[in-house]
């Protein structure tokens, strides 16, 4: 079975901005295939705004978050693996998704895109 983080992530971010809040993505970043800026990670973790103002080329798929930000003026490919997402939340009240542990396979470690992907869509639509 595939495990449901991805989904459950799409989902917690489309319902923050959709409700006019700022996603912070709480990060494991002792994971080692992480590509975060390490001079900002605490404690093993790293908080990250994902909003649409903050980072570039956001994709979010079954490997992980990728995006182009800036930290203290320096562009950065940012990569998180999808194991390493430990949490979406909104910013302003802390509500949010706190991903449980979860089992995910044991393919190869998914390797940080060189090259920024264009982040598909993934706006919800009624559908009549």
């Amino acid at each position: 079975m595939k495990p449901k983080r991805p989904y459950l992530l799409k989902a917690a971010y489309e319902w923050i901005i959709d409700s006019d809040l700022t996603p912070y993505l709480l990060v494991n970043a002792n994971d080692k295939a992480a590509v975060v800026p390490t001079e900002f990670v605490q404690d093993g973790q790293i908080v990250l705004n994902v909003s649409m103002g903050a980072v570039r080329n956001l994709l979010m798929d079954q490997d992980g978050v990728s995006f182009e930000a800036r930290f203290s003026g320096k562009p950065m490919q940012v990569f998180v693996p999808i194991a390493a997402a430990l949490a979406l939340y909104a910013k302003e009240n802390g509500d949010g998704l706190f991903f449980p542990d979860e089992e995910f396979p044991s393919d190869p470690e998914p390797t940080p895109p060189t090259e920024p992907k264009k982040a598909p869509g993934f706006k919800l639509k009624v559908v009549k």
